[in-house]
């Protein structure tokens, strides 16, 4: 399964950094950290983390990844989408690239 997810905290916590501009980049630091340390095949964009993997260890990820971003506000927004495909791997990057084949499919 492939996961896209965004978390982002809301509100004052005890690891608000002072951000004039209202980034949450620390916080979003916190939750890709783990992502990357889970070892599954993962991509971050400017505004989502895929993940991809089996449904337990997923979401495992994303609690987690949730979880680390909790102390940078009162509250937490997560996102999330999911693409269930049993029995598919290597979709995080098949996906584009039968994307980007179509599209010179297109240009021909």
């Amino acid at each position: 399964m492939l996961i896209a997810f965004s978390v982002a905290p809301s509100g004052n916590g005890s690891a608000s950094a002072e951000n004039p501009d209202g980034s949450v980049h620390d916080a979003v630091a916190a939750a890709v950290a783990v992502v990357r340390a889970s070892g599954l095949p993962h991509r971050t964009s400017s505004m989502f983390t895929e993940i991809e993997g089996e449904w337990d260890e997923v979401f495992a990820v994303v609690k987690a990844a949730t979880d680390a971003v909790l102390p940078y506000g009162s509250r937490v927004s997560l996102v999330l989408k999911a693409d269930i495909r049993p029995g598919r791997t290597g979709e995080i990057d098949g996906k584009v690239e039968r994307l980007e084949e179509a599209l010179e499919r297109r240009a021909d």
